[in-house]
């Protein structure tokens, strides 16, 4: 599938389903049935928390996570029909709170709490860990959603065949990722603006070292006494 279509018609955003008051059928979906949303912990409803359903939740470092914010959404902003602000406008916002499903930090807590208490239904997932061992992070994914490799699957080499399937590298090279378009709220996007680099780090080319140090200080303050470290 991930040949022919953007990842985002694989794992549909659970938002996008019910626009306009629209109430799909999710029972006529085949199982396992996968979702996507950038909802925080705190507004998951009682209807998925009782469902018994697994979370997986993606951390990134906060540097790179506005640097990606703002290529995705500001960057363009008059293509996307957002109100024009600056780069250090949208800096200062973010390091206020003011981001894509609320601070950035808060979002973060809500599942990293979640997965203490309760690791059987939330995993925990760091990006930088999952890019400095894709392998082991892809095994350890599978074991939690209850689809772990046998041994047999392994030597074979599907875990490295998986990795290298789903790689950035490959991903951003495909036609339907380079030329498709893809449906958000009120609007369609070029299916290229989901890969812009994929790197580790790239924030070191944004931001000087004064903002650096600024969001690396909110970022520890925010996190102090949790446990967690982004």
């Amino acid at each position: 599938m991930l040949s022919k279509l953007n990842p985002h018609e694989c794992v549909p955003f659970m938002c996008l389903l019910y626009l306009d008051g629209h109430l799909p059928d999710l029972d006529s979906l085949p199982t396992p049935r996968l979702f996507a949303d950038h909802v925080p912990f705190s507004l998951l409803p009682e209807s998925v928390l009782d469902s018994g359903c697994r979370i997986v939740y993606l951390c990134r470092d906060p540097k790179d996570n506005f640097v990606s914010l703002w290529h995705h959404f500001f960057a363009n902003a008059s293509a996307r029909g957002l109100a024009h602000l600056s780069f250090d406008e949208v800096f200062e916002l973010f390091c206020l709170g003011v981001s894509i499903g609320g601070p950035i930090w808060e979002h973060a807590l809500g599942y990293w709490r979640e997965s203490l208490r309760r690791p059987e239904r939330v995993m925990f997932m760091k990006y930088e860990e999952m890019k400095g061992d894709t392998g082991g992070s892809l095994k350890r994914l599978a074991e939690f959603i209850g689809c772990p490799f046998s041994e047999d699957e392994e030597r074979e080499g599907k875990v490295e065949e998986i990795v290298g399937m789903c790689s950035f590298e490959r991903l951003s090279g495909l036609e339907v990722n380079k030329s498709g378009r893809f449906g958000l709220v009120d609007k369609e996007v070029e299916n290229q603006t989901f890969f812009r680099r994929g790197k580790i780090g790239d924030w070191k080319s944004h931001l000087t070292a004064e903002m650096a140090a600024q969001l690396d200080q909110i970022t520890k303050e925010k996190l102090r006494g949790s446990g967690l470290e982004c």
